[in-house]
């Protein structure tokens, strides 16, 4: 078997929305985000509504992992089809060879050649580890390709850059491990694994933390989307920490030579620096 890895990267997307909007959107939430009472005391009290004090804000790049997968699998195999006839015959003769009748049917043997080409997607939440399809909805959003350096300044600007969870090492071999199907097959021909993007995506978030009497409360918005969140949290541990960037992009070696549960026992060769299928842009300033 071959297994063929991309090159991994850092994509960061790109803000939609400025911290002044993101923060006023925050605000219009920020009753919604201390629950019901909170909110309808607000309406009984007006002044009691307006005593909340915005006491932290954050932007920052949240993780996730995008691995897109293709998988071939070229082989061959005989197979018997049974072939129904007429009740009344016996025999009959094909190419020249007589073929006997029984329960009104004969049998064809012949020679398969097939292929099974797939394709996959699989995003996994940076923080958990686990597999979330919903993702899918940021790759439509442009991004720029980064490097470890580009997020150590952008964290010395105050952008609180959180690390993944997770270690690429570890989501290749789920994803090669799911791709890897049961073949029937009496002579395998040609059976190959590409892992084309293997790329931790950074998704802007902006995040306040607002108190009201003795008690706080997160919001949360979408730099992508817009979208408001009341259940929100914030990760001002890791404002202005830099990454260890082996920790970031480390396939390599550890993809070498495994193996996995129903595949072949056979050496598994790993090639790496695959052509990428999608475009990237130039890296712009962190912001």
């Amino acid at each position: 078997m071959d297994v063929e890895l991309a090159e991994e990267r850092i994509v960061v997307l790109a803000d939609r929305f400025n911290l002044d909007l993101a923060e006023g959107r925050a605000w219009a939430k920020r009753a919604d985000a201390f629950g019901t009472a909170a909110k309808l005391g607000g309406l009984l009290n007006r002044a009691a509504s307006d005593d909340y004090e915005c006491v932290y804000r954050e932007r920052r790049l949240q993780p996730f992992w995008r691995l897109h997968s293709r998988t071939v699998a070229a082989y061959e195999r005989m197979r018997s089809y049974p072939v129904t006839v007429a009740p009344e015959v016996r025999t009959v003769e094909i190419a020249g060879e007589v073929k006997t009748v029984e329960q009104r049917q004969f049998q064809l043997t012949g020679l398969e050649s097939c292929r099974e080409e797939t394709e996959r997607e699989t995003l996994f939440d940076g923080l958990t580890g686990v597999q979330k399809p919903a993702l899918a909805g940021y790759l439509g959003y442009n991004g720029t390709t980064v490097n470890a350096d580009w997020l150590a300044e952008a964290a010395r600007a105050a952008t609180v850059v959180v690390p993944p969870q997770n270690k690429a090492s570890a989501l290749v071999r789920d994803v090669i491990s799911a791709a890897i199907g049961k073949i029937e097959a009496d002579r395998i021909l040609e059976e190959r694994v590409t892992i084309d993007i293997v790329d931790l995506v950074y998704r802007p978030v902006y995040a306040f933390r607002y108190r009201h009497g003795a008690k706080e409360a997160v919001v949360e918005f979408d730099g992508l989307t817009g979208e408001t969140r009341t259940d929100g949290s914030t990760f001002e541990g890791y404002l202005g920490k830099a990454m260890d960037p082996r920790f970031l992009l480390d396939v390599g070696v550890e993809a070498v030579n495994i193996f996995f549960p129903g595949a072949q026992l056979a050496r598994i060769v790993v090639q790496h620096g695959v052509k990428k299928v999608i475009e990237t842009r130039k890296p712009q300033s962190p912001t």
